[in-house]
């Protein structure tokens, strides 16, 4: 699995978003695995969709991609409290963290510098 940062994945349901060709070349890259993603990074991904009234769409955008949702874990505002204090990193980026470990992921996929050089020190490999 590669957990994904909502960065990637609404450049590519955005055309006119600046990295839409990079992020639909980093699911090419991709797709040879599951992709996965916190409920955070799900909620991230709908806010544009949810304000052009296109949420159903955006959905079924995220099914054609056979994008899944990582559950957190009964102890996960522990853990996400740890990565945090650690990385320094906003929360957002810590949950694409806790996804990644929870599900065991080969791989991050992000664009943002900061989430991508915690990923590489927690020992994933990072699509960008």
């Amino acid at each position: 699995m590669i957990v994904t940062d909502a960065c990637v994945l609404i450049a590519h349901l955005e055309e006119n978003d600046v990295h839409h060709d990079r992020a639909g070349q980093v699911l090419i890259d991709c797709a040879e695995h599951e992709l996965g993603i916190s409920p955070v990074t799900l909620a991230e991904i709908l806010v544009g969709p949810a304000r052009t009234g296109r949420m159903e769409e955006a959905h079924a955008a995220l099914r054609t991609l056979g994008v899944q949702q990582v559950a957190f874990q009964e102890n996960a505002p522990d853990r996400l409290a740890v990565v945090r204090a650690e990385t320094g990193l906003k929360l957002p980026g810590c949950c694409v963290l806790l996804a990644a470990q929870d599900s065991s992921a080969q791989g991050i996929a992000s664009f943002d510098d900061r989430l991508a050089a915690a990923a590489r020190n927690f020992g994933f490999t990072v699509l960008s």
